[in-house]
């Protein structure tokens, strides 16, 4: 029968070996909040280059300023006829998982998607 000490030396060695699984598992959570904010970033920026575009201002140049600082490098605005298109790609330690992660949002200046 094993003695308490023992008892209590396994119980460390069963935390230790927990400790990297629950690293991981908060790794993925921030990643994922961090791809949820770049999208809310996004979808802001798009409509806001929507807005400028719909009161005959560039749109493109309005989106822009609508990003955050960090998010402008990461980010590719695209304005055609009204339609508003923002890609960003998400903050994360490895680039490819950045750029498998990466959110779009489209706005129009329009009623339509055509942009009338």
């Amino acid at each position: 029968m094993p003695g308490r000490a023992e008892r209590r030396g396994q119980a460390s060695v069963e935390l230790l070996a927990g400790i990297p699984a629950l690293v991981l598992a908060a790794a993925v959570a921030v990643q994922l909040l961090i791809v949820g904010y770049s999208l809310t970033i996004a979808d802001g920026a798009a409509e806001a280059g929507a807005a400028a575009a719909a009161a005959g201002l560039d749109g493109g140049d309005a989106a822009r300023s609508a990003l955050p600082g960090w998010a402008r490098s990461r980010s590719t605005v695209r304005a055609d006829a009204g339609r508003i298109t923002v890609a960003l790609r998400p903050p994360s330690p490895v680039a490819a998982l950045a750029d498998a992660l990466t959110v779009s949002s489209e706005a129009w200046a329009g009623t339509g998607r055509d942009g009338s």
